[in-house]
């Protein structure tokens, strides 16, 4: 998927992948690649940025952790990134719902 169709949603993603526990940014890359069938393949160019930026925002908070013998940082979701993410979830759902509007108006 292009990484610009993914322009306003990268940080309702990456959030959502932190909802089930702390992962390191492999393992969201991972995550996020396994849950959309393969679709989203992101670069680490896209997501550690995005990490940091989350991170700078309180919505995630990270640490050092070693993970099969090696020094990795670890994300898990704050509560403000929880209420984040809730609100991202209503906004996405309104703006599904508009599209779908458009792209699939009932018949009269």
């Amino acid at each position: 998927m292009k990484s610009d169709a993914l322009r306003g949603h990268l940080d309702a993603l990456l959030l959502a992948t932190l909802e089930g526990g702390q992962l390191h940014g492999y393992a969201i890359i991972d995550a996020l690649q396994a849950h959309s069938g393969g679709v989203l393949d992101l670069p680490t160019g896209t997501v550690y940025p995005a990490l940091r930026r989350l991170e700078r925002a309180g919505c995630v908070c990270s640490e050092w952790s070693t993970v099969s013998g090696r020094e990795r940082r670890t994300y898990r979701l704050t509560g403000v990134g929880q209420r984040v993410l809730a609100q991202e979830r209503v906004a996405w759902r309104e703006f599904t719902s508009a599209i779908e509007g458009v792209l699939h108006p009932s018949a009269s």
